[in-house]
């Protein structure tokens, strides 16, 4: 059994069958089987509501279904690799410029973006609250060997850390600094083990907001450009791939980047429980 047809399983199926008692059996045309797609998703936003949404309204537009599996988006690369997935949604450009050299996708797309921040204890032993740039804070937390979780999945999340160290000419190691050892369980499950262990860690803002009720963690760094946290869609290439549903992630994609549909549900999610959007929209004609 190939991992697509596992992952189809996953896919609620339902049937009813209708006998009508003490009336003659009626005949009824087959119903075409309903245009369906499965998207593999990073899942931060998988976690902040904002998927669900999106296949939701395209849906009840199009009649096309769609049905996603959550990973980190090294993991959600690996399986579009495999022909398991027809679309992706991920935040890694590194690892998303090396899928397309490999000839696996059919285009990468700008989606949206929201931002990372640093979060840590409100008592903030390692002092970086209000710090102006990323690197800077980063400099100080491994200079003082404050507790630090790292999610260590290569996830987009993971890779984005670890590029902001880079950036900062650092290279994170000591006791403080910890792997988290269920990191691809997701951002929620790391959020919540950097609070219980009272730790500083690197995160997407969507995904904090969604779990700060449960969390005593502060955002203490934020603003700087180098957090920025670009989202992309991509195809994958049915030229690898002949049976993948192409057609119908084409149609996906149209609608998502189109700017009355889904960059309109993009630009207002979030905005009645916390004020202000989660994500920005970043249409298909910004360069990046």
């Amino acid at each position: 059994m190939t991992m697509r047809m596992i992952l189809r399983f996953l896919l609620p199926v339902s049937a009813a069958l209708v006998l009508g008692a003490q009336q003659p059996q009626r005949i009824q045309a087959a119903q075409p089987p309903q245009r369906m797609l499965l998207l593999a998703s990073t899942i931060g936003p998988i976690e902040s509501g904002i998927v669900d949404l999106l296949e939701e309204r395209f849906e009840k537009d199009t009649g096309i279904r769609v049905r996603h599996v959550g990973a980190g988006t090294g993991a959600a690369l690996d399986l579009a690799r495999q022909g398991a997935v027809d679309l992706l949604l991920v935040h890694a450009k590194a690892l998303e410029e090396a899928f397309m050299k490999e000839g696996f996708g059919a285009g990468r797309i700008p989606l949206m973006y929201n931002d990372f921040v640093i979060v840590g204890p409100a008592s903030d032993p390692a002092g970086i609250r209000g710090r102006k740039t990323a690197a800077e804070a980063l400099r100080v937390i491994l200079e003082k060997g404050a507790p630090f979780v790292s999610r260590g999945d290569k996830s987009g999340t993971h890779v984005a850390e670890l590029g902001l160290w880079a950036k900062a000419g650092l290279q994170p190691s000591g006791p403080g600094y910890r792997v988290f050892a269920k990191g691809s369980e997701g951002n929620t499950a790391t959020l919540l083990h950097a609070d219980q262990t009272e730790a500083y860690t690197v995160i997407d803002r969507a995904s904090f907001l969604g779990a700060r009720g449960r969390l005593k963690l502060q955002v203490l760094v934020e603003g700087d450009e180098a957090l920025l946290n670009h989202i992309s869609l991509i195809p994958v290439n049915p030229a690898r791939f002949p049976r993948i549903h192409h057609q119908e992630a084409a149609a996906f994609v149209a609608w998502l980047t189109d700017p009355e549909k889904g960059q309109k549900v993009i630009a207002t999610f979030g905005r009645d429980t916390y004020g202000s959007a989660l994500f920005t929209p970043e249409g298909p004609s910004v360069s990046r």
